[in-house]
C-alpha cells in the first residue's frame, strides 16, 4: 500500500475538533452538549452582508483578482485608515480566511528548518501552519498567574538563533483572551529590530476589547514598516466564519510580491465571501457596541463561576471571547473526553478544549482548559454548573 508523507504524520490534530466523535456519541445517547470548545459565535451575522449575498445578480461567478477584488480592497483600506492604520489597497492581499494569510506569510519569509518564536499558549493551528511550511516553533512560556502577559524580553533573546526569522502574536489572544499593551508591543518591536526579525500580528479579534482598554496594532509601531505583517479576518468580527475571508497586510513590498505568487498559485479567494465581506464594512457601529456588551456579560459569567469553584482559577481577560482556566485535574485531555463519555448532569454535559493542545511544549496545559464564551448567558450559567458538578465526581481530580 502507498505510504503517507512524513509531513502528514507530523501534522498535529486539532485539540478543538478532535473530541467531536465523543460529542456526537453523547448526543446519540440523548445527552445535550453545550459547545464551549470552538470559537463559533452565536451572534447574528450583520444583515447588510446577508442581503448582499441574496441580491447577487451577476450572470457568472468569476474568479476575482488573485489579490482580491479591487473594490473590496479599496473599501477595506478605508476601514483600516479609520482605525489609524495607514495603508492602501496595494498593501492588502485577500485570503481564504486568516489561516491562508498566515500560511502565505510563513511561506514567503521562511525556509524549511527556520524558526519562529511564539508565546505559548497559542492558537493551536500555528503548530499546523509551521509543520506545513517545515518551520520549527520556538515557544516562550507565558503563565496563567499573571494572566498570560508577554514574557520578559530576556526569554525572547534566549530563544533567538541564526535560524530565527519571525515572532508571531495574536492580539487579543486566542486562547487566553490576553490583550497586549502598547508597551508590550514596543518590547516586541525592539526585539524585531535588534535581530532583524519579522513581527507577525494576528489581530482578528481587534473589535472585542473590554473594560475601557484600547487595541494597539502592530502597524502603528513606528519604524517597523519593513518588519511588520498584519493578519486579519472577517470571521469573528462579523460572526461570519463561513465566509472564509481574511487578509495579509504589509508595507514590505518584497513580502507582498512574494505572497502574491502564492496567491496566484491558488487562483483567487472566494467570490461570494468577498461580496459579503465588502458589504459587511457597512455594518453600523451600534452592532459592535451591542456585541461587546454581550461578550462582557458572558465573560463575567464564566470567570466569576470558575473562580468560585474550589481549586480552580481563571484570569479576567481584556479581549477576544476565550478564557484559559486552571482546574484541579491531572490531565485535561482525559477530563474533556470524560465529560463527553462518562458524565452528565441533568442529562447535559459540556465540550471544552484541553489547553494542552495550545502549547507547543509537551506536558504544559495538562491542568488547564480553554473555554469559548460564545453561548448566551443562560447556557453559560448552566455550563458552569455542569462543570462544577463534574469536578465534584471526576476521578482524576487532585
Amino acid at each position: 500500500m502507498p505510504g503517507i508523507s512524513n509531513k502528514g504524520k507530523l501534522m498535529p490534530e486539532s485539540p478543538i475538533r478532535k473530541l467531536v466523535p465523543f460529542a456526537e456519541a453523547a448526543k446519540k445517547r440523548g445527552v445535550k452538549v453545550f459547545h464551549l470548545n470552538i470559537g463559533q459565535p452565536d451572534i447574528k451575522t450583520p444583515e447588510v452582508a446577508m442581503e448582499a449575498i441574496r441580491n447577487y445578480s451577476e450572470k457568472v461567478v468569476e474568479y476575482s483578482h488573485s489579490a482580491g477584488n479591487q473594490k473590496y480592497r479599496d473599501k477595506l483600506a478605508t476601514y483600516y485608515q479609520k482605525n489609524n492604520i495607514d495603508i492602501t489597497a496595494s498593501d492588502i492581499i485577500i485570503t481564504a480566511g486568516a489561516s491562508e494569510a498566515i500560511l502565505f506569510a510563513i511561506q514567503s519569509i521562511m525556509d524549511e528548518g527556520d524558526e519562529i518564536i511564539i508565546p505559548e499558549p497559542f492558537y493551536a493551528n500555528y503548530n499546523g501552519f509551521a509543520t506545513n511550511a517545515g518551520v520549527k516553533v520556538k515557544p516562550i512560556f507565558s503563565h496563567i498567574s499573571n494572566g498570560f502577559a508577554l514574557p520578559p524580553i530576556a526569554e525572547f533573546e534566549k530563544a533567538v538563533t541564526e535560524k530565527t526569522k519571525a515572532i508571531i502574536v495574536c492580539n487579543p489572544n486566542n486562547p487566553t483572551g490576553y490583550l497586549y499593551s502598547k508597551e508590550e508591543l514596543e518590547v516586541l518591536k525592539q526585539i524585531a529590530l535588534k535581530y532583524d526579525l519579522y513581527l507577525i500580528a494576528d489581530e482578528v479579534y481587534r473589535e472585542f476589547v473590554y473594560d475601557g482598554e484600547k487595541h494597539h496594532s502592530v502597524m502603528n509601531l513606528e519604524g517597523l514598516d519593513q518588519h511588520s505583517i498584519l493578519i486579519d479576518s472577517v470571521s469573528k468580527r462579523y460572526s461570519a466564519c463561513g465566509f472564509r475571508i481574511g487578509c495579509l497586510i504589509s508595507k514590505n513590498k518584497q513580502v507582498m510580491a512574494t505572497a502574491m505568487k502564492f496567491a496566484q498559485a491558488r487562483l483567487s479567494p472566494p467570490s461570494f465571501g468577498q461580496v459579503a465581506a465588502e458589504a459587511a464594512l457597512e455594518t453600523p457601529a451600534s452592532y459592535f457596541t451591542e456585541v461587546v456588551d454581550e461578550y462582557i456579560q458572558r465573560r463575567d459569567v464564566v470567570v466569576q463561576s470558575i473562580n468560585k469553584i474550589e481549586g480552580a482559577y481563571c484570569p479576567n481577560p481584556k479581549g477576544a471571547f476565550y478564557v484559559v482556566a486552571k482546574l484541579p485535574i491531572k490531565d485535561s485531555d482525559h477530563f474533556c473526553q470524560w465529560l463527553l463519555e462518562d458524565f452528565a448532569f441533568e442529562n447535559q454535559t459540556v465540550m471544552c478544549a484541553p489547553a494542552s493542545g495550545f502549547y507547543s511544549t509537551k506536558g504544559y496545559g495538562k491542568d488547564e482548559i480553554r473555554i469559548s464564551y460564545v453561548l448566551n448567558t443562560g447556557d453559560l450559567r448552566q455550563s458552569m454548573k455542569i462543570l462544577e458538578e463534574a469536578l465534584k465526581v471526576y476521578p482524576g481530580r487532585i
